[in-house]
């Protein structure tokens, strides 16, 4: 039997376009995967990490709707259950968070919490 392991993030069907639309992009370095995580700083103490990196060893690789992306274990408490989305509008453009796990989140959205 085949065990299935769950993705501790999910991806908005907008944000699946947008990041391949990255990745189909003229010099696209095909060795990098997207990477989520945090980072400590902004406004309400933590910053996410949504970016094209190497793989490290420690990382955990996940894959949804056929792109890979690799998440630090440690970070893991911080992101389980997060949703990624995508906003192409005029007022607004650029990656969203929607994550249970912050207490607080900065206006600009890119930063929270726990």
């Amino acid at each position: 039997m085949e065990t299935i392991i769950q993705t501790p993030v999910t991806f908005t069907e907008r944000a699946v376009t947008e990041i391949k639309r990255l990745m189909a992009e003229e010099g696209f370095d095909s060795s990098k995967v997207l990477r989520v995580g945090v980072k400590g700083g902004g406004c309400s103490g933590m910053t996410y990490i949504l970016n094209f990196d190497k793989r490290e060893d420690a990382d955990e690789l996940y894959e949804m709707n056929d792109f890979p992306f690799v998440i630090n274990p440690a970070h893991g408490i911080y992101l389980t259950g997060m949703q990624i989305d995508w906003e192409g509008g005029l007022n607004s453009r650029g990656f969203t968070f929607e994550n249970p796990n912050a207490s607080k989140t900065c206006g600009c959205g890119t930063s929270f919490a726990v």
